[in-house]
């Protein structure tokens, strides 16, 4: 058998302070919701009327996106890259487009000796 749970009250004070944390960002309404055992779509209730709601300047606005300028300058040399990365392989993209992969045991002079031909 079921039990019945009592009706909860919320006084107005306690619904503008629950409204109002829906307001930070990254937090959600559905987090609010959890945070206070009760069902989110209370809180949008709350959210309409305008007793409960926050005040528009209160109301974090979220970023906008900026479009940062940039600027691409042509390379000061023509010396390979060379990216590593930790599991004993090497990737390396040369300026004229050819990439040499090299994994697991390798000599480092005879790879140079390859890049130094491909480069030429």
């Amino acid at each position: 058998m079921a039990v019945k749970q009592k009706k909860r009250r919320w006084p107005d004070e306690e619904k503008r302070s629950i409204c109002f944390q829906t307001t930070t960002a990254g937090v959600s309404v559905a987090q609010v919701a959890r945070r206070y055992a009760m069902n989110a779509n209370l809180i949008f209730k709350w959210l309409k009327d305008e007793r409960y709601a926050p005040a528009e300047d209160l109301v974090a606005e979220p970023d906008s996106p900026v479009f940062l300028p940039v600027e691409i300058e042509a390379p000061a040399s023509l010396d390979p890259v060379v990216a590593t990365t930790p599991t004993g392989r090497i990737e390396i993209e040369l300026s004229s487009g050819h990439r040499i992969t090299a994994e697991g045991g390798f000599d480092a002079d005879t790879l140079a000796r390859l890049l130094k031909g491909l480069s030429s």
